[in-house]
């Protein structure tokens, strides 16, 4: 039990390393990234204290090479699903009643194996497995990692220190339990920050978990399990399965023991996740928490007031950083007639200043996207564009996959602002820009509201404190993450706390402690010290 009210160290955002020429960090992590390379690995399954090889196997390559293969992974079959849930409610004996202050240390001991030793190792795995450029990479699998587990733990403390009033003869306190029965998480290729925070975070609470781990991204998820392992979490805390998702998936929400899922990954999947858990609610012992991050088709819209080369760059790096692939990225944009001139001269000049290639060449600004399903999906949308009356490719337009899945950033201008792809999330390295009436600012704002399902991040650029006023007003349910005269990416745990609503998700905001409080099931104690011993109140006398 505690022996005292502990303070944990403050949680800063880790710095991020300019990875410059002849500096230490960038000799570090293409020397890491050239070992991986030339290794294979090969990943079991995570099951208490066992690692399971299974025998039936997939490889992982590189998509930026992906004839190039640097590891297999094992799938699991049903009768491992159903042990790694047996294995999670083991040992959730033990890891929910440990004391809050020995869980908090094996995170930020994580936190610091990442800021130290494996943060060259994270790094490179990440180049790898997910074709980001070193920055992409450092400023997700390395900070954005390290800032959710320091500022979890933080946030963590300050749910436990919400306590209520009490009086001379009556203490009231609340314990924040956690939830009755384990957590699945399911996680995305996009972010290795993600990966690992789904459930790392359910687990600090004291809960324990099954984890399935997206395929594309089970390279460098091997490094979470080694950064975990070292810090120590217990076996059986954070079990990791893969294989085929629907086994999966099936599996866990059909036993009476499941809690809660913490998701993100597509709208699609997230909705069937929901409706079978609707499906099997009579079956669960408590009512499961449902937390998921979605789709996104995020907006950049520009005031007539904006600055042309704050807007361009918001787009450029809004929609193609990282290929387009954050659930955050710029994917459609409203222009004012007045600068639409110089935008586009100065947009289609930056986009044919991008080089694209391997990771490993530091000179590249576009990498590959993420798998072949992903490159013909862009390829098909890019060919209708070609073909359609009412939109133009102004710049890029070429794919090739003959070596890597390489998609050159595209931007699409359109005269219909409901074109296909102004409304469908294609998540890739295609910006559809449709060009409007300066007059029509304020129907610009209801089409930018009206256009997409999905409510995740927008960005506005405006000079105009007037116009930022009413957009902000306007936009108010277009985007839980919403940006003034910024691109709609980048949000940084602890400053701007993540998610959005509509079909964006459930918005329990990654990165702060609302999303803690979801795994988290509150008991409320009363205790009396001096208890009546006669039923009888002062009303009932004469």
């Amino acid at each position: 039990m505690p022996k005292g009210f502990f303070h944990v160290p403050k949680a800063v955002n880790e710095p991020v390393k300019s990875y410059a020429p002849n500096s230490p960090e960038k000799a570090a992590v293409l020397a890491a990234y050239k070992k991986m390379w030339n290794e294979t690995i090969d990943v079991p399954n995570y099951i208490g204290n066992e690692e399971i090889r299974t025998g039936n196997t997939r490889n992982m390559s590189a998509p930026h090479d992906h004839q190039h293969i640097v590891g297999t992974y094992h799938l699991a079959e049903k009768k491992h699903i159903e042990k790694a849930i047996a294995s999670a409610l083991e040992a959730r004996k033990n890891w929910a009643n440990m004391a809050w202050e020995q869980r908090a240390a094996i995170f930020l001991k994580a936190a610091e194996l990442i800021a130290g030793p494996y943060r060259a190792r994270i790094n490179a795995a990440t180049m790898i497995a997910q074709s980001k450029t070193i920055y992409q990479a450092e400023i997700d699998a390395s900070c954005e990692l390290i800032d959710f587990l320091r500022y979890n733990v933080e946030f963590m403390t300050q749910i436990y220190n919400d306590q209520p009033k009490s009086i001379s003869d009556v203490w009231n306190r609340v314990e924040y339990r956690p939830l009755e029965g384990f957590v699945y998480a399911i996680t995305p290729f996009n972010f290795t920050a993600i990966a690992a925070n789904l459930p790392a975070s359910a687990a600090l609470m004291g809960n324990t978990v099954v984890w399935k781990p997206s395929d594309s991204q089970v390279f460098s998820a091997k490094i979470i399990i080694d950064v975990f392992k070292e810090a120590g979490v217990p076996d059986g805390v954070i079990n990791v399965v893969f294989g085929d998702p629907v086994m999966i998936t099936d599996t866990i929400l059909a036993h009476p023991d499941f809690a809660g899922v913490h998701y993100t990954g597509s709208t699609f999947v997230f909705k069937e996740i929901w409706k079978k858990i609707g499906n099997n609610i009579h079956t669960y012992k408590t009512y499961p928490r449902i937390v998921g991050e979605t789709g996104g088709k995020d907006f950049v819209l520009a005031h007539p007031s904006a600055n042309v080369k704050q807007v361009v760059t918001g787009i450029t790096r809004g929609a193609f950083e990282f290929q387009g692939q954050k659930c955050s990225a710029a994917s459609r944009g409203y222009i004012p007639q007045s600068l639409w001139p110089a935008v586009k001269e100065q947009l289609i000049t930056d986009v044919k200043s991008m080089k694209m290639g391997s990771p490993e060449d530091f000179g590249n600004f576009i990498t590959a996207v993420i798998h072949e399903g992903s490159f013909d999906k862009l390829a098909k949308a890019i060919d209708q564009a070609k073909a359609d009356s009412d939109a133009e490719i102004i710049v890029g337009g070429n794919y090739d996959k003959s070596k890597g899945y390489f998609i050159e950033p595209t931007v699409i201008v359109t005269t219909n602002p409901k074109y296909a792809t102004m409304e469908t999330e294609l998540f890739g390295p295609v910006m559809t820009i449709y060009v409007y009436d300066d007059k029509k600012w304020a129907e610009t704002l209801a089409l930018v509201d009206g256009t997409s399902e999905y409510a995740l991040t927008g960005a506005i650029f405006s000079q105009d404190r007037y116009a930022i006023e009413e957009a902000t007003l306007a936009l108010q349910n277009s985007a839980g993450n919403f940006y003034i005269n910024d691109k709609p990416t980048g949000a940084v745990v602890g400053m701007q706390p993540f998610g959005g609503a509509r079909a964006s998700g459930t918005n329990d905001k990654a990165g702060s402690m609302q999303n803690l409080l979801r795994w988290v099931s509150p008991r409320t104690i009363k205790e009396t010290f001096v208890t009546p011993e006669d039923y009888r109140y002062p009303f009932l006398g004469e």
